[in-house]
């Protein structure tokens, strides 16, 4: 006898919805929407990956301006390629504008050179101010800057700094109570080095204290600045030796101490910091050590003394053991604006920009 097969439409049904329920699962990861913590009020890309405008961006900033989130970072086909240039997107208030490149390496002779690390940096009554790098590579590039009068929509005409002067590497700048402007830089050319860039007159003229290390015991670079009471001045730094670096200043960086290993693991990664308003410093970083070691998890941390820091969570965890060496969550840029509210920007798989906003009340909660 001939058997007859007959559809199983609630069989069906619930295959489906499985189905659905694991590629939303699926979709999730790769758009980086996991299970949040608590701190976290907001957490974007600044353009979908669908509407990237370049394959690939990396090293990306942020500043408040006007009241208003400005965004930067490099992009191009790849890092190093002479077609990256700088790129650009300002935040309404609800939204991310789409990206806009406003600087590129093309030279008056028409040579071409690609663009690293852009730095945005809001003064107090200046305009916002955009340091950049141009040059074939970090130990022959050249420090460069714009500004703009109206919260990042229009831009001056880049002008080179001056010789021996890079400004800011990789992280913010910091303003002394006395208008002073300090600039954590640091060269590659000759080991790996850090330094100081000082001004006194809002960028017009630059010092420089000279290396803070000799580049051998400890190769340091990219120094985050925190600040503490009595002068105090903190710098934590990228190393090539497996952990976060230090320095202490007792005099408002006028000099520093001498450069110390921390309990803090580093992969030969960015890092970023900030002093909050309520005395807190919060750090962000990727906590895992080797001299190439796995740019994953992207991890926040606090400290009240800059000396003990206690790991709170993750803005991106480590999902699959078997796919770190294919992931990047790395060089997170971070801020406090005037209501408070903390902001982070990192590279997110060198294919977008991932922008994190975090509540300060929250960041110690275990959830």
């Amino acid at each position: 006898m001939e058997k007859k097969v007959f559809f199983d439409f609630s069989k069906f049904l619930l295959i489906l919805t499985a189905f659905l329920l694991l590629s939303s699962c699926s979709s999730e990861s790769q758009s980086g929407d996991k299970k949040m913590h608590s701190a976290i009020i907001i957490s974007e890309f600044i353009f979908e990956l669908e509407n990237a405008p370049t394959p690939e961006c990396h090293a990306s900033t942020i500043a408040e301006a006007d009241g208003k989130l400005v965004a930067a970072w490099f992009a191009g086909t790849k890092e190093k390629n002479k077609d990256v240039g700088i790129w650009i997107a300002l935040h309404d208030g609800e939204k991310w504008s789409s990206p806009v490149e406003v600087i590129n390496g093309v030279q008056l002779d028409g040579t071409r050179y690609p663009c690293w690390n852009p730095v945005l940096f809001q003064p107090e009554d200046q305009p916002l101010m955009l340091f950049y790098k141009v040059g074939p590579n970090p130990r022959e590039w050249w420090g460069m800057v714009m500004s703009s009068d109206d919260g990042g929509k229009t831009w001056s005409e880049p002008e080179q700094l001056a010789d021996g002067i890079l400004g800011p590497i990789k992280n913010k700048p910091i303003q002394l109570a006395n208008g002073d402007l300090l600039s954590p830089t640091s060269t590659e050319h000759d080991g790996w080095k850090v330094q100081i860039e000082r001004s006194s007159d809002l960028g017009i003229s630059w010092s420089t204290t000279g290396d803070l290390n000799d580049g051998k015991k400890i190769g340091a670079i990219q120094p985050t600045i925190l600040s503490y009471a009595d002068n105090r001045l903190q710098l934590l730094c990228r190393t090539e030796n497996g952990f976060i670096s230090e320095c202490w200043s007792e005099n408002d960086g006028e000099t520093w101490g001498p450069m110390t290993a921390m309990d803090l693991p580093n992969p030969n990664s960015g890092i970023d910091g900030v002093t909050l308003s309520d005395g807190r410093q919060l750090l962000i970083y990727n906590p895992t050590g080797g001299k190439w070691g796995a740019r994953v998890p992207l991890t926040v941390a606090v400290s009240e003394d800059g000396k003990k820091w206690t790991p709170l969570f993750d803005l991106e965890p480590v999902t699959d053991p078997n796919t770190v060496d294919d992931e990047e969550y790395s060089y997170p840029s971070i801020i406090q604006t005037a209501d408070e509210q903390i902001h982070v920007v990192y590279t997110w798989n060198r294919k977008s920009v991932r922008h994190v906003v975090l509540d300060p009340r929250k960041l110690n909660s275990k959830e």
